[in-house]
């Protein structure tokens, strides 16, 4: 039998999800049982039992750690649609002794319609514990906490690079690292951003190892996820630009998470007029030579610029052939000719 918790108590939790990474928290904190089902509500749970596969949690400082039964957690709630992942939603009533679901590595918590058991096995189940509450017992949002604003137009001229891809896990960070990297190495000052997606600190923690000097995410606008939500997705983003523009980088890369065919805003992005006047280069990531096709097929709808492919599709001769013969751009693979692609890009 776990430890009984009291609404209205201060608890110790164990890990705390980077999710709330801009929260002032501590290891000690105050529960309510006023419980507001709301995206970015900041709630204590507990692990009600151990989990073999996908069974860690992303810290704060951007550790993955791994949870066990009986770990106590804050955590956020939001929603998720991933293809490869969970699909679940905020709940739309929680109180105390309610059991949910961790529906991503970052803390993001809801409740799970839908499952990929096979890469990811069954979500892990926690049970609510209450609000976290600041001093006046006012429940807690990530929102309070956010560094920058949406915005509805773009303020800033900056050059933007845009990574994009057909499908989440299609290698966008580590061309977007690798891009990262060319940047810096001839002198230039890049800043980026992981837009139309989920919360977690991995890939933008990527990008500061591979030399960007400030990141953002939609965390950092007060949003769990973009997931059902394009028309903010698309503010969130031009909010983001707006942010990291005022130390006036040379340029400014943004990857675009899930894909371009998604329910995170990823396509009206890429056909905002604004954001498309405003895209320098873009560089698409495909598993095949049939997702290739069909994001050169639907950036060409869209008019959307598509000036580079990456990705498995370019993993050796076969796929990057098909490209250039077929598509007639060009086409270089971010694991093995990553040095590549800046200067290439560079040359637009």
């Amino acid at each position: 039998m776990g430890k009984i918790y009291r609404p209205n108590m201060k608890i110790t939790v164990d890990k705390i999800g980077s999710v709330t990474k801009n929260v002032p928290l501590s290891h000690q904190v105050e529960v309510t049982s006023k419980i507001k089902c709301e995206e970015g509500a900041i709630i204590a749970v507990e692990v009600i039992k151990d989990k073999k596969i996908y069974n860690q949690l992303e810290l704060t400082s951007g550790r993955l750690s791994t949870i066990h039964k009986g770990d106590i957690l804050v955590v956020a709630l939001g929603n998720r649609r991933a293809l490869k992942g969970f699909v679940g939603e905020v709940p739309k009533n929680l109180k105390v002794g309610d059991v949910i679901n961790l529906l991503n590595l970052g803390g993001v918590a809801g409740i799970c319609t839908s499952a990929n058991v096979h890469e990811v096995g069954l979500p892990l189940k926690v049970k609510v514990l209450g609000a976290v509450c600041d001093k006046n017992k006012d429940p807690l949002n990530i929102k309070q906490f956010k560094l920058f604003e949406k915005s509805k137009t773009i303020k800033s001229k900056i050059p933007l690079i845009i990574i994009t891809g057909t499908c989440m896990n299609v290698g966008k960070t580590t061309v977007a690292c690798e891009i990262v990297k060319g940047a810096c190495k001839k002198g230039f000052k890049i800043y980026c951003a992981k837009m139309a997606g989920i919360a977690a600190l991995r890939d933008t923690a990527n990008m500061q190892d591979y030399g960007a000097e400030k990141t953002v995410s939609m965390i950092d606008a007060g949003y769990t996820s973009t997931a059902m939500n394009p028309k903010e997705s698309v503010e969130i983003t031009k909010g983001a630009i707006n942010y990291l523009s005022k130390d006036k980088p040379d340029y400014i890369l943004v990857e675009l998470g899930d894909g371009i065919i998604g329910e995170y805003g990823v396509l009206e992005n890429l056909k905002d007029p604004e954001l498309k006047k405003n895209i320098t280069v873009h560089v698409g990531c495909a598993h095949d030579p049939v997702g290739a096709l069909k994001l050169y097929e639907i950036c060409k709808e869209f008019k959307i610029p598509l000036h580079l492919i990456s990705g498995p599709v370019t993993d050796n001769s076969i796929g990057t052939q098909f490209i250039h013969k077929n598509l007639a751009i060009p086409a270089i693979n971010g694991l093995t000719n990553g040095e590549k692609l800046f200067p290439k890009l560079y040359e637009k």
